[in-house]
């Protein structure tokens, strides 16, 4: 017999209940008004980012667990062809969602949400996942990083709904960590065209008891995350609330960098600003 493997990487799993549970009791608590309020996502409101995540929990449900893949993208010879492609699903779904009520909305996500966590709890972490984790270069991913990738997704946007909000429930050690260590995941990817010596070490931290310390590495011709201790070449700090927002696109390099602190090589150190870490 096999013995089951249990060196998972990310553990993200455990947490969806509690996150989904956060999303419903915040949206049961939303105003008339709050649900039109604007957000970091720029052209999304609240009610739209929340249509957004029923169309991931639909989306998850009918690729993963049912194969159905419903519109398929035609010809993509490349990422941006992807993005571009993601990013008009994303609208219509938007767009034909404005016509549900709060209400009816909370409700199917609090059906969708249970049923796509129960889905998630099936798959084997160590297999090949429907979809890679392309921002972080890869063309294929096993489901732990799949998952994980997931967790980043719902934490995000309920981060979004609830700055618009003025609720701040997410940014707590257990919750914050898990996704910004899976944002971290696309440094070497970031830095894939930065050449340095080897052995060259690049310290990224995001300030904070609720975040930590990452270092990259490089190594022949590539980089790799990696524990060390030795002494950063290049170092960069950012705090919690600038970095989820920064990695995701809500900030940009340009205004990032005046809130960050930098020490040593600063041209190695400000190529992490531009990690993007979701389909965008």
């Amino acid at each position: 017999m096999t013995e089951k493997r249990t060196d998972i990487p990310l553990q993200t799993l455990h947490l969806f209940p509690t996150l989904h549970r956060l999303l419903i009791d915040l949206l049961h608590s939303l105003t008339a008004d709050d649900w039109q309020r604007p957000t970091i996502a720029r052209l999304w409101t609240v009610k739209d980012i929340a249509a957004h995540l029923l169309d991931g929990d639909v989306r998850g449900l009918s690729i993963s667990r049912d194969g159905f893949f419903g519109e398929q993208p035609g010809e993509i010879s490349s990422y941006t062809d992807l993005v571009n492609f993601l990013n008009e699903l994303n609208a219509t779904w938007t767009r034909a969602a404005r016509r549900m009520s709060p209400a009816l909305l909370t409700d199917l996500l609090e059906h969708t949400g249970t049923r796509y966590i129960d889905h998630l709890h099936t798959l084997d972490p160590f297999a090949d996942a429907v979809f890679p984790v392309g921002w972080a270069g890869q063309d294929v991913s096993p489901n732990w990083f799949h998952i994980a990738r997931e967790y980043t997704e719902k934490f995000l946007h309920q981060q979004q709904i609830r700055e618009a909000v003025g609720q701040q429930a997410l940014m707590t050690r257990e919750l914050f960590f898990p996704f910004i260590d899976t944002f971290m995941y696309g440094l070497p990817h970031t830095y894939r065209h930065v050449a340095a010596p080897e052995g060259t070490v690049i310290r990224i931290s995001v300030t904070t008891a609720i975040g930590g310390d990452w270092h990259l590495i490089r190594k022949g011709e590539g980089w790799l995350l990696d524990q060390t201790t030795k002494e950063p070449d290049a170092s960069i700090a950012i705090e919690p609330g600038d970095a989820w927002k920064l990695f995701s696109k809500g900030l940009r390099p340009e205004e990032a960098r005046s809130r960050v602190i930098i020490a040593g090589d600063a041209t190695l150190a400000n190529t992490a600003l531009e990690m993007v870490s979701v389909m965008a």
